[in-house]
């Protein structure tokens, strides 16, 4: 049984395992994983209540302002769980929690643009930088803010 959370009381980089960020060359440690949750303004997990340590095998990420604007940068579920519609509800839940928000912007590949536009976004163009070398994260203690 799945358990959709907003809360990342307990979560552990153990939690978090492996797996995530699949096909990314130099993906982010189940640390720097952590810290991108604790970062963020808002978040869903996804929870697998029948295994031992309730393990989180999707999550979703927002960054807002909280006045006008929100950003999702990540959507995430692990490869085993995929198809079983957890993707959809945690966009879901993302949405009702930014509801209140004018824009709520993702950027995605184009080959999910159909997903997105299932779930009620509507496809607009975009403009990215993606520093590649820093794709698993800065380390503990050398963060921007």
């Amino acid at each position: 049984m799945i358990l959709y959370t907003t809360s990342l009381d307990g979560l552990t980089p153990e939690r978090l395992g492996g797996g995530f960020f699949a096909g990314w060359p130099n993906p982010p440690t189940p640390a720097a994983h952590l810290r991108i949750l604790q970062r963020a303004a808002h978040v869903v997990l996804a929870l697998d209540e029948e295994a031992p340590g309730a393990p989180v095998v999707g999550f979703i990420n927002a960054l807002s302002d909280g006045v006008l604007a929100a950003s999702i940068p990540l959507l995430e579920v692990l490869p085993a769980w995929q198809g079983r519609g957890i993707g959809s509800a945690l966009v879901r839940r993302m949405i009702a929690v930014l509801q209140p928000i004018y824009m709520i912007d993702v950027l995605c590949d184009r080959t999910l643009v159909p997903f997105y536009q299932r779930l009620g976004m509507q496809a607009v163009s975009g403009m990215v930088i993606r520093n590649y070398a820093m794709q698993a994260g800065l380390p503990p203690g050398e963060d921007t803010q």
